[in-house]
């Protein structure tokens, strides 16, 4: 039987940029598209109104948070991702393969998964592309990842081969265990996406991607990037990706979040993108504006009566000075975090959206131009 595959349409391209439509059961993604992240069922201070108003569109959950509290049962019996959240569009549940293996010191890893302790308790925990395929089943996302190795920056040449000999053979396993559940979840049916590995070897990128290509997953994204690496070797690596990658299946960078680097892989055919550095910034009293960061800690802010950025249209930029919003981070009221957050994401939606208006009326270069000046 074949996977669920949901509807992905290029609308337009520029160079390798791509401005497309992902139609989910729960709505419609334009794309080039920024998923905030809301690790334990929620965008820390973001209510789903004003997650819609910032022009989020998908919402990342995460699978290994989520399985250790409240437990994926919990979450099913509740009714699932999107009514325990009030999020009623499209919701990317990850594997929890990233935040298993940033616990190596206290986990054993084998070809079966992986045995680790939980954060929460200490309880020993496993976690196999089985466990992970009926985890997310249980949650109900839309898109649903597979159970990959994702190797540290200062992983061994022999570790990296490992690690992406490992990571076909779990995603064989994680298709399979998608395909016996009828590629359905607690909410209806579910996109899986495999996950290219390989470090910045190009070989090794080539020979995850051939494993992968040849299980024909609906959908792929890169893995393993943006944890410590040259930036400039992993946009080569991107690149390679994009390039062997089918035009007509969705991709999606795992965990780059700063502007310039959403634009480089955009401009480099990624269609989707997260990270949480929008949201921990602004939770550390750091503002992105069109002028590049604007950390609201600084005394120079105290008594200015300007907004953020003047034309945002966030509630913090609209509402509030620059003195008042620095009195609520330096003070740690819950008010500045939720302004902050809420005007980090609405900058990025709006930058991703000019973004996409550019690659559709051919003027991507200029505009990213524009953007990596300014930044």
């Amino acid at each position: 039987m074949s996977l669920p595959i949901f509807p992905f349409t290029l609308e337009g391209t520029d160079g390798q940029a791509r401005a497309g439509r992902l139609e989910t059961p729960h709505g419609t993604a334009l794309t080039p598209c920024f998923m905030p992240v809301g690790t334990k069922g929620t965008v820390k201070t973001m209510t789903p109104e004003r997650l819609c108003v910032a022009g989020a569109q998908i919402i990342l959950a995460n699978t290994y948070h989520l399985a250790l509290r409240p437990g994926a049962e919990v979450v099913a019996a509740l009714g699932g991702l999107h009514r325990f959240m009030g999020w009623q569009g499209p919701i990317l549940t990850d594997s929890g393969g990233f935040q298993v293996f940033s616990l190596l010191d206290t986990a054993r890893v084998t070809d079966e998964g992986v045995s680790f302790r939980s954060i929460y308790d200490g309880s020993h925990q496993f976690f196999s592309p089985e466990r992970s395929m009926e985890v997310q089943h249980s949650l109900g996302a839309d898109i649903v990842m597979c159970f990959d190795e994702c190797a540290p920056a200062t992983a061994t040449a022999t570790q990296l081969e490992q690690a992406v000999e490992r990571t076909g053979r779990w995603a064989a396993r994680c298709r399979e265990a998608h395909r016996r559940a009828d590629g359905r979840g607690v909410d209806g049916p579910q996109m899986l996406l495999g996950i290219v590995q390989g470090g910045v070897d190009p070989a090794l990128r080539r020979r995850s991607l051939e494993g992968l290509l040849a299980l024909d997953f609906p959908g792929y994204a890169i893995g393993g990037l943006s944890v410590g690496e040259e930036r400039s070797r992993m946009l080569h690596i991107t690149s390679l990706c994009t390039g062997s990658l089918p035009a007509h299946r969705v991709r999606y960078f795992m965990g780059i979040g700063d502007p310039a680097g959403i634009l480089e892989v955009i401009s480099r055919g990624v269609d989707l993108f997260d990270c949480v550095l929008p949201t921990r910034t602004a939770r550390m009293g750091t503002a992105w504006t069109a002028r590049g960061r604007v950390n609201l800690r600084n005394a120079a802010h105290a008594t200015s009566s300007e907004p953020l950025e003047e034309g945002c249209p966030c509630t913090a930029c609209r509402t509030f000075s620059r003195g008042a919003l620095r009195h609520f981070v330096m003070q740690k009221e819950i008010l500045g975090l939720a302004l902050l957050t809420e005007h980090n994401l609405t900058f990025l939606g709006r930058l991703v959206a000019g973004a996409r208006t550019a690659i559709l009326n051919g003027s991507f270069a200029a505009y990213k131009g524009e953007w990596t000046t300014a930044w």
